[in-house]
């Protein structure tokens, strides 16, 4: 089966994703590899992969997902914020809502991923408080994401 993984990555982050997932799979099937693009769609399965934005994929990667007829897609991505996984799983369910009837979803996988210095800097900037606390907890928790756990996890949800 002729695969595509197509990814869009602010940080760095899903990019990571994307190359463990290259690296888990037969590489003479790998039709394209890179950021979204038309020919990425004659593939028959493709590896969708986003960074979160607003609570879902991020518009490159929304507008690659409403383009798909027909394909399989396992969907993948990460968020700054984690350790929930419902919020993972309404992440997903929301870039899902950008794929027509017609794709069949084969899997998904999502975990934390590292945040650039500015948004720390900006939580630091927060009226003090346990919001602040939490946020600022979570910035230095998502420092070492995605790690080699999370890589073995999505490399394990692609082959099993």
């Amino acid at each position: 089966m002729r695969y595509a993984i197509v990814y869009s990555s602010r940080t760095g982050n899903t990019a990571l994703l994307a190359q463990a997932i290259r690296e888990a799979l037969p590489g003479e099937e790998c039709l394209y590899f890179g950021p979204p693009d038309p020919q990425a769609l004659a593939a028959d399965r493709i590896y969708a992969g986003f960074w979160t934005d607003k609570g879902s994929c991020d518009e490159a990667m929304g507008a690659f997902l409403r383009s798909l007829e027909g394909q399989q897609v396992f969907l993948f991505g990460t968020a700054g914020f984690g350790g929930a996984p419902a919020y993972f799983e309404r992440i997903l369910a929301r870039a899902g809502e950008n794929l027509a009837p017609t794709v069949q979803r084969v899997g998904q996988y999502m975990c934390q991923g590292k945040m650039p210095q500015a948004v720390r800097t900006r939580y630091e900037g927060m009226e003090p408080g346990p919001r602040r606390d939490a946020m600022l907890a979570n910035f230095d928790q998502a420092l070492s994401h995605p790690d080699a756990q999370d890589l073995a996890r999505l490399k394990e949800a692609v082959t099993g």
